[in-house]
This record gives structure tokens, C-alpha cells and sequence, in this order.
């Protein structure tokens, strides 16, 4: 559920702006509102987060090593700083100790990080950069020239000077045709799509000679060498500060912990016409109404004025979602979305977790598979367990399940021919959605394949009818309850229709048609009248009549959302098709001396499969919740989550 917030504004004095600040974030329980701040301090801190985070780019792709390199690489680095210093009389002390270059061990992540480590990997990852940019520009010069072979551009430019002019021409064969006879060349090589010529006296009229090189093939050549040594030495000392990623992990919560405060205190309004004396600054923000009464007690032992209100309709306020332990496995998902429902809007953390993880196991669909991340998450379980597991294994362990139970009921198993399971796998699946009776004929396999379908469909009217049942509850006692009881009874009429369109001719004799028609034109008609109800059906349906084009479009939605809920079979049965392939393909090369290759193929198109699984069930199980079953329920996803101003530790 969404937790009720109200809005709080506090009142201190304005020399003790600071202490309260610090105050309120050890209570760490109010979400402040965001307002545009400035401040030489915020500038500060805002510079130095960028320089932790270039410093911490910069050795991030190495990896951490437990041995300690010695006292006298670091000697080195601080030789090259003096040297790059130049002749300033300074000592290498000065300018950095061997105790800012000796890394810190990995149990030490508080101890502080002085300003020279960033300079110097700044400076490192400066030279880096002009050692590639002119890496680069040597590749498209050696490539410019390479078709001339090997000659001394400085000696066609002593030449020029002593009145002996020379040029290069690469020309293409039509243009070569058209010379002047006056000009007078000589022609080194030509191909398909170039001449190359040495003109001698003069240029060509309106055509750019090839302009010279700084330096001979062979001298690039050298100097591309020279530079990737360099770039080499250049890489293994960033790799030697590699020990310094937890020390740098720690210092970049620290700055943003600075920068939260420093934004903070510079949001903080001050009131005009007041003697110095007397100012007092104030903020304002929202406060769970639960922890309302702790705000109270810590306003008064500071002596804060506190003012609390309910928020204003225009207010950006926080959403706090308030939840089971079973409910909250979702948020794992949430949070990597960033989907957050707004403050007005509902909580549906709960249906977003049962439809997920029926969609995961019918677009995964294979126990194999299931039983595969089961293993997965019960190892991660057993290594976090001490520390604490986090949520995503816990979902990871619920989704698996799920994918289990819908494998078992269908009778896959890593895409397996059921023919080729044991008897007590075939025997425990469902038959009117399993694999064993669609291989027993044609006929069968339609009439499975219609089953899922069938389940597809309903499961759309299920979740759909959810969200209306929801509007309906929410309308109960306004007339507005009319237009959700008719956006339902047009989901029921357009899931009848749709069922008409897809199921066999024995399904067609039941007369759904007809119960749709009066489904879909009731509804219709009590949506029309009473979707903008509010205290006037005059203008609810003045309403309808002006934006009659979307109202119209309704129903056709209605039969797409239905309708897009068969990706849950197709997908599904897409993975399965590939599964089948791969077994398919590395099935001759078990039985002789290529299992080898036929075992990578196995491990490889599986665990690709795997992971085309897991993107699809982010973008189709994903998708059904947040676009479909959202739609029916009118919730954006507009929130903003609830942060409190708080240390890092209680976030």
C-alpha cells in the first residue's frame, strides 16, 4: 500500500542552519522538496564528485589485486610527477608522499583519500588520452601514405627548397586521361580506381597535390611501436592502483552525502526584512505520517518551529510503498525500472508480482531451465546469507518456481523430446496444455495449442477485470461506478469475441457472439455516459461527445490489450522451438569423438536461450503489467520514490 505522507515546514535560526541540517539527517525520515540551489560550497563538492568518478573510471576495469606492489613502484611515480613538474626546487615529498601512492588495503575503505591520488590519475589518464589521440593520427597517416611505399618526405621538401619542385597526384585513370601535355610526370603504380603520379616543376591546374607527411613510413612505423609500449607501461600503472576502487567507493558516498547536505542548506529560504539577529531560515518537505510523531519530539528538543499539513493537490509528493515480505520480492524489479507508482494513484505491488511470476514461467516455460535458477539462486542464498540476501535472489528463487511448476505442467525439460523423458515426467503434466499430448498427432497438437491460447486470453480478462474491480470499488459511491461496471462488461464482450476468432468450430457453437454484442454495446453505452462523471451527467456526456474519436478507439484497445496477451504463448513458444534446435543440432555429434564440440554447442545455445528468455520476460512480462493492466487501472507511474534526507547507513 501507499503510505499517507503529510507536509512538513521547519523554522530554525539562521545561524544554526547547519546544525539543524545535521540533525535532521541523523532523524533521517523527511523527503525534502526539490527546489534549484546554488552555492560555492555545492560547486565544490559537485567538482570533486566528478574528479572521484574519473579517478574511480579510470582503474575500475582493472582488478583488485591482494598482493601489495613495492615501496619502490611507488618511488617511480613519484619520480615521474617531479620530473613532469620540472626544475621548481620542490621534493618529491612535497609534491606526493609514498603514502598517498602505497594503495590501501581492501579492509581499509575509511581511510581518507588526499587530492593528490585524483591529480595523479588525472594525469595519468591525460597521458593515456594524448598517447591515443596520436596513436590514432598516426594509423590515418600511415594509411594516407601507404600506397606511395617507403620514401623521405623531408627530402622532397630539401629538394624544393634547392628549385627542384616535385608533387604527388593520386588521380583516378579518367582524370589522368585529361592532363595537360605541358605537365610532365612520372607514373609510380596504378589499380583498378587510382594512378599515382610524381609531377615534377609544377602542379596541376585545379586539382590539390597529396599533402606531404611529417615523417617516413618507417619512422611512423617506429613511433607507433614507441607509443604502444608507452600505453602498455601507461596501463599497468593505472592497473597498480586498482587496490584503490573500495578506497574510492567509500570517498564517492561520502562527496554525495556532502552534496545532498550542501544542496540542502542552500535550498533553505530565508526570510527578508528581518535584523540579523533575529533571521531564520526555513525548508519544507514530506514526512511519513507514522514517523510525523518522531519529527515532533526532535522539533522540540532543538527547538525547530514545525508546521504540518496535508499536501497541496499541485504538490510533487513522495511515494512510500509499505508491503508484505512476500509483496516487497518485487521491488527488486521496480527499483531497476524505476517504476514508481504516483502518490494519488494505487499500490499494485501485489498483482504485479502474481501476474509476473505466472509470466515468467510461461515465457521461460521449460522446468529445466526452472530448475537451473533454482540452483542459482539457492547458491547466492547460501553466500549471502550471513550478510544478509538480497531481495533479487529472493525473487530469483520465487520466479524459478514458478517456472518449474509451468515446465512440470507442460512437460518440458530443456527442450527434450517427451518421447525421450522417463514415464513419471509424462505422467505428472497436464494434458490439456502438455507436450505429450500434442506429439501424439496433428490434431492433438492444435488443440493444445488452442488450450494455451484459450489460457492466454483468460488470463488477460482475469487481470484486466482486476483493474476494473478495483475502479469499481474505488467508485463505489460515486456514479463514476457505472462507467467502470461498462468498461468491464465491454473486457467480458470483446473476450467472447476474441474466443469466437480463435477457437475451433466446435468452440463456435456455443452463440458467444450474440452475448458479446449486448456486452460490448452496454458497456459502451454506460462508458459513453459516465467515464467523465463528475456531479453532472450533462457534462460527462458533453464530454464523451467531444473527444468521441478516443471513446470509439476504446473498444479497439480493449481487443488489442486481449489480444496482446497471446505473446505470452508465442514467446514461449519460441523458446521451446530454439531449445528443440539446439538439442536437435548437438544430438549426432554426442555419440562420437565430436561430443566434445557437442556438449559447447549445448552449453552455448541453452544459455542463450536463457538469456533471450530473461530479455523477453523484461520486455513482455514487464510490458502486460506496466502498460496493459496500468491502462485499465489509469495508473502513469508518475510517482517520484520516497528519499529521505538521511545518511547513507539508514537509506
Amino acid at each position: 500500500m501507499i503510505v499517507p505522507m503529510k507536509k512538513v515546514s521547519l523554522v530554525v535560526r539562521d545561524k544554526a542552519r547547519k546544525e539543524a541540517l545535521t540533525q535532521l539527517r541523523k532523524i533521517g525520515i523527511v523527503h525534502l522538496e526539490r527546489k534549484n540551489a546554488v552555492s560555492d560550497d555545492l560547486s565544490k563538492a559537485q567538482e570533486r564528485k566528478v574528479k572521484v568518478e574519473n579517478a574511480m573510471g579510470l582503474i575500475l576495469p582493472y582488478k583488485v589485486s591482494k598482493k601489495k606492489p613495492e615501496v619502490s613502484q611507488w618511488q617511480d611515480e613519484r619520480d615521474r610527477r617531479v620530473n613532469s613538474m620540472g626544475r621548481q626546487g620542490r621534493r618529491a615529498t612535497d609534491i606526493l608522499g609514498v603514502e598517498d601512492l602505497e594503495p590501501y588495503s581492501l579492509d581499509a575503505v575509511n581511510a581518507p583519500v588526499r587530492p593528490q591520488l585524483m591529480d595523479l590519475l588525472a594525469d595519468i589518464g591525460k597521458d593515456r588520452k594524448a598517447l591515443q589521440d596520436r596513436l590514432g593520427f598516426l594509423a590515418r597517416e600511415y594509411s594516407r601514405i601507404e600506397a606511395w611505399g617507403e620514401f623521405d618526405p623531408a627530402l622532397i621538401k630539401e629538394l624544393s627548397e634547392q628549385g627542384i619542385c616535385i608533387f604527388l597526384y593520386e588521380m583516378t585513370p579518367q582524370a589522368v586521361a585529361v592532363i595537360s601535355e605541358d605537365i610532365r610526370y612520372i607514373k609510380l603504380k596504378e589499380n583498378k580506381n587510382s594512378v599515382y603520379l610524381v609531377v615534377l616543376d609544377k602542379e596541376i591546374p585545379g586539382i590539390p597535390p597529396v599533402v606531404l607527411p611529417e615523417k617516413s613510413l618507417l619512422t611512423l612505423r617506429k613511433e607507433q611501436e614507441e607509443i604502444k609500449t608507452a600505453l602498455q607501461e601507461i596501463e599497468k600503472r593505472l592497473g597498480a592502483f586498482a587496490d584503490r576502487q573500495p578506497v574510492l567507493a567509500k570517498e564517492l558516498e561520502t562527496v554525495q552525502e556532502q552534496i545532498e547536505f550542501e544542496t540542502a542548506l542552500a535550498s533553505m529560504e530565508q526570510v527578508d526584512d528581518i535584523p540579523v539577529e533575529y533571521a531564520f531560515s526555513y525548508l519544507s518537505g514530506f514526512v511519513p505520517l507514522d514517523d510525523v510523531g518522531s519529527l515532533k519530539r526532535a522539533a522540540a528538543e532543538n527547538g525547530w518551529a514545525l508546521v504540518i499539513d496535508d499536501p497541496e493537490p499541485d504538490d510533487e509528493v513522495p511515494t512510500k510503498l509499505k508491503n508484505n515480505r512476500l509483496t516487497e520480492l518485487i521491488y527488486p524489479l521496480t527499483n531497476f525500472l524505476e517504476v514508481v507508482p504516483g502518490y494519488n494513484e494505487v499500490d499494485i505491488s501485489g498483482w504485479f508480482l502474481l501476474f509476473f511470476c505466472i509470466f515468467f514461467g510461461m515465457i521461460f516455460g521449460d522446468a529445466g531451465y526452472g530448475l537451473f535458477l533454482f540452483i542459482i539462486a539457492l547458491v547466492g542464498i547460501a553466500k549471502t546469507v550471513k550478510k544478509g540476501v538480497p531481495g533479487v535472489l529472493k525473487m530469483l528463487l520465487l520466479l524459478s518456481v514458478s517456472n518449474v511448476i509451468w515446465g512440470v505442467l507442460t512437460c518440458t525439460w530443456f527442450g527434450i523430446e517427451t518421447v525421450k523423458l522417463p514415464a513419471f515426467l509424462r505422467d505428472i503434466s497436464l494434458p490439456l496444455i502438455s507436450s505429450v499430448k500434442a506429439a501424439e498427432s496433428v490434431e492433438a497438437k492444435a488443440l493444445v495449442d488452442q488450450n494455451l491460447q484459450i489460457f492466454c486470453f483468460s488470463l488477460a480478462l482475469l487481470q484486466l477485470g482486476i483493474a476494473h474491480l478495483k475502479g469499481i470499488i474505488k467508485y463505489i459511491r460515486s456514479l463514476r461506478v457505472f462507467a467502470e461496471i461498462g468498461s468491464l462488461g465491454m473486457l467480458a464482450g470483446m473476450y467472447n469475441l476474441v474466443l469466437f476468432l480463435v477457437a475451433s468450430n466446435d468452440f463456435r457453437k456455443i452463440p458467444l457472439y450474440e452475448v458479446s454484442l449486448y456486452l460490448l454495446a452496454g458497456g459502451f453505452a454506460l462508458n459513453f455516459i459516465f467515464a467523465s462523471y463528475e456531479g453532472n451527467i450533462g457534462r460527462s456526456i458533453a464530454a464523451s461527445f467531444k473527444n468521441i474519436i478516443s471513446v470509439v478507439l476504446g473498444i479497439t484497445n480493449v481487443f488489442s490489450d486481449i489480444m496482446s496477451y497471446i505473446r505470452l504463448w508465442a514467446v514461449g513458444l519460441a523458446g521451446a522451438s530454439i531449445a528443440a534446435t539446439v538439442n536437435s543440432m548437438a544430438g549426432p555429434l554426442l555419440g562420437n569423438f565430436l561430443v566434445f564440440l557437442g556438449i559447447i554447442l549445448l552449453v552455448f545455445g541453452h544459455g542463450l536461450n536463457v538469456v533471450l528468455n530473461v530479455l523477453s520476460v523484461l520486455v513482455h512480462g514487464v510490458r502486460l503489467n506496466t502498460l496493459e493492466f496500468s491502462g485499465h487501472l489509469g495508473l502513469t507511474w508518475s510517482g517520484t520514490a520516497y528519499r529521505p534526507f538521511a545518511e547513507t547507513a539508514k537509506k
